[in-house]
């Protein structure tokens, strides 16, 4: 696909520019639609455990007879405003990015706008079946798979040495552009789970967010299997 070319030309920055333009306008929009309407805030009850996301499973049955149906969104908007999002986002998308890809990849417009046409309906079947356990596990799937995704850049360099590693990330702006969206991701993830309560100590776990890279950098070369010795 058109976003996964490994060169990084003006072409494909605009072209996540784009996305990332219509992921702003679709957050926007669906925040303020969502009551008070007109406001950037959001009125919900208090979610206390994991039940309170799948109210369609605690149906009352006064004296265990008849199963009353009369299910409501306990965490009202939270469930519903991210349903919201997805189809902003599709028709955001469906209508701005046509014409970007029209005039800088009139090659390869259709590719970008398929991928997303079937991606956001996935994530929208993954947020109805699963939306309360992401609520819970999101900030901490965010900080492995941050990790993970890291090491995944770093382990497809041919030269593992740390001085090559330094450089290609440093010269390469592709290679920099990709850290630096793995820390700040990397930093979210522990803004989340933290919500800096404690400042000064919180403040402190975000100066840590580049140690998982300098740990693959460092340590790399004592993972070569040739050099393996029993």
């Amino acid at each position: 696909m058109v976003a996964m070319k490994r060169s990084f030309n003006k072409d494909i920055i605009i072209l996540h520019c784009s996305a990332f333009i219509e992921v702003v306008i679709s957050s926007i929009i669906a925040l303020l639609i969502m009551p008070p309407t007109g406001k950037f805030s959001i009125n919900t009850c208090q979610v206390r455990s994991l039940s309170d996301w799948y109210t369609l499973l605690h149906n009352p049955s006064p004296n265990y007879e008849r199963q009353i149906h009369c299910t409501q969104e306990a965490v009202y908007p939270l469930y519903t405003i991210v349903f919201v999002f997805h189809t902003l986002a599709l028709f955001s998308m469906l209508f701005l990015r046509p014409w970007i890809c029209k005039k800088y990849l009139p090659g390869q417009s259709k590719m970008s706008i398929y991928a997303a046409m079937y991606f956001i309906p996935i994530l929208s079947i993954t947020h109805a079946l699963i939306g309360g356990l992401l609520y819970y596990s999101f900030p901490y799937l965010v900080i492995i798979l941050s990790v993970i995704s890291s090491a995944a850049h770093f382990s497809k360099k041919m030269d593992q040495s740390v001085s090559s590693l330094v450089i290609t990330t440093i010269v390469d702006p592709r290679n920099m552009v990709i850290l630096l969206g793995h820390w700040a991701l990397h930093a979210y993830g522990i803004v989340s789970i933290t919500q800096l309560t404690n400042l000064t100590v919180h403040g402190l776990l975000i100066l840590l967010v580049p140690l998982p890279a300098l740990f693959y950098i460092f340590t790399a070369k004592f993972t070569d299997p040739t050099k393996f010795h029993v």
